[in-house]
């Protein structure tokens, strides 16, 4: 997802006293670090002024980012792009060639041209960029353990993630290195990957992977590190914030470079800096690091990043190793529809709110299965961008609806179709950005969450009557959620008016929507009112200024 640019601060001043003094301090637009102890540490007394001046120091340089999806540019073009990437690549080692470039993890899935290739594509890119690095993210997992096993063979890159474990071999999955120590211009730099623990239900790692306490592995691998010669320790990792944030404490790291959050992003935990690029390489990281060449120590660190937008030029020795997928992209252009208005396809604001997108799709369910109604878990809705008015291409039906998958209708009464919406919004006070989301056609239904769990729904219709608990209805949803998906276990087993077998698939209900009129312009409908204490909610969950709920602590203040 893209957020606004918050223009980091250089780091060489503050990371310097973080790494000479004992406490704790968070970057500007960083997220909160808390002020306990648990979250300082002391270091070492640091030498006379004079004496840390006059060591000479060698310069290394780290670029990275994280959660890149697409290998061509992203936004309409106005940011991302790998061949880009690949010429500020080589920019940066022409000014320093003690350069390594890491990746956060996240790329062989989920996107358009992965659906076709399984990330092969993705590792095509990263072979002719030349990226050094990689950790696992959850999304490597997307297509399963045998295929990532061949994107792992056909990268000239490593590979890291030390606490991915292999029940089979009881080593680390696809045998990757638990950590690696390169020397970069004399400095020897030791490296490990961990992966967040969630993948094992997020993604499709499989009966035989297993993932390892993230604490536990740093403090067994950095002594060892350390051991065999390393100067400089840095966590290339996969994981939420406050996890990294963790991970900081539990042993001595030099630095941690993060991905996961798709959100631009500095903190420091225990002395620790913590780095976050946004997603789609939208910008390039670099972290200039000052070693001194007698004692071996971190002297120094700053931090930038550098705009990947149209002023930077495509490499051309990339665009001639990624031809190949050139009439693959070209086929993803072709139009199939146009809209007049803008659609809303942000993750954000489809497992939140109705949205006009989310609407068009439902609606378009329930007029392919002639179903009563629908209801579709938000999370179904990706692509993760507003689609401006224009044509609608091939590409923008496989970005909304990447996953295979059909469209049904079943049988359900009402109090089941009750039980589903309940579901649908269990968690939306809970998390940010719920998958089960409940969109719906033919529906309409409000939900307070201020409620308890199981009580949020506070008014159901269905075509402009009140909700029959008595009553059976045919309702259009995807197989996923028939099935049981995204916790929707209340519809397994229902009766099949259309089987996952005889529907259409997602991805043609879809385009055959677009296609249906000269150009569509969907709109909100107020289908879904989301409320808090009563009241219409209108600040959203993540404001500062939202309203809490009466009878809190915070309503209170």
């Amino acid at each position: 997802m893209f957020f606004p640019f918050r223009s980091p601060r250089p780091l060489a001043t503050l990371v310097a006293a973080l790494l000479l003094t004992a406490g704790c301090a968070s970057l500007p637009g960083s997220a909160p670090t808390s002020p306990t102890g648990a979250e300082s540490k002391s270091a070492e007394s640091p030498a006379p002024e004079s004496e840390q001046d006059d060591e000479p120091t060698v310069t290394l340089t780290l670029l990275h980012v994280n959660d890149v999806y697409q290998f061509t540019p992203v936004d309409f073009g106005a940011h991302g792009g790998l061949g880009r990437l690949s010429t500020l690549r080589k920019q940066v080692l022409a000014e320093s060639p003690h350069t390594l470039f890491l990746m956060a993890g996240d790329t062989l899935g989920p996107s358009v041209e992965s659906t076709f290739h399984k990330g092969k594509q993705m590792i095509d890119a990263w072979n002719a960029l030349g990226l050094d690095f990689a950790v696992l993210g959850n999304h490597e997992f997307d297509f399963g353990p045998d295929v990532l096993r061949e994107r792992i063979q056909e990268s000239r890159f490593t590979w890291l993630g030390a606490n991915v474990m292999d029940k089979q071999t009881k080593r680390t999955f696809a045998e990757t290195p638990p950590f690696v120590i390169r020397d970069v211009g004399g400095v020897k730099v030791g490296i490990f990957g961990v992966l967040l623990g969630k993948t094992k239900y997020s993604s499709k790692p499989g009966p035989d992977v297993y993932f390892t306490d993230t604490c536990a592995k740093a403090r067994e691998l950095v002594p060892q590190m350390r051991k065999q010669g390393a100067q400089i320790i840095i966590g290339l990792t996969h994981l939420f914030v406050a996890e990294d944030k963790v991970l900081a404490r539990c042993a001595p790291i030099d630095l941690i470079i993060g991905g996961h959050e798709h959100v631009m992003m500095q903190a420091v935990s225990n002395g620790t800096p913590i780095i976050k690029m946004s997603s789609e390489a939208r910008e390039l990281g670099r972290v200039t690091l000052h070693v001194g060449t007698q004692s071996g120590k971190l002297k120094s660190m700053d931090f930038d990043m550098l705009p990947v937008t149209p002023e930077v030029p495509e490499d051309p020795a990339f665009a001639s190793a990624m031809r190949e997928y050139d009439a693959m992209m070209a086929d993803l252009s072709q139009p199939v529809g146009r809209t007049q208005v803008p659609l809303d396809a942000m993750e954000e604001s489809n497992r939140n709110r109705e949205t006009n997108l989310a609407s068009f799709v439902a609606d378009a369910y329930r007029k392919a299965t002639g179903a009563d109604a629908a209801l579709i878990n938000g999370g179904s809705i990706r692509s993760d961008s507003v689609l401006r008015p224009g044509p609608l291409t091939r590409r923008d039906v496989l970005a909304i609806h990447p996953y295979p998958g059909s469209v049904v209708s079943i049988e359900v009464t009402g109090a089941v179709l009750l039980q589903a919406l309940e579901h649908g919004v269990s968690r939306s006070a809970e998390e940010t950005g719920p998958g089960r989301f409940p969109q719906v056609s033919g529906i309409q239904y409000a939900f307070d969450v201020c409620r308890p769990v199981g009580d949020r729904v506070v008014r159901v219709t269905v075509n402009g009557e009140p909700l029959d608990a008595r009553r059976t209805y045919s309702l259009a949803t995807n197989s996923y959620m028939s099935g049981g998906g995204d916790g929707y276990t209340m519809f397994k087993g229902a009766r099949y008016r259309v089987s996952p077998e005889k529907g259409r698939t997602t991805q043609d209900v879809l385009r055959d929507a677009f296609a249906s009129a000269n150009a569509i312009s969907p709109a909100t409908s107020g289908r879904i009112e989301r409320l808090r204490g009563g009241a219409r909610e209108v600040a959203k969950k993540d404001d500062k200024d939202a309203v809490a709920c009466p009878g809190t602590a915070s309503a209170a203040q």
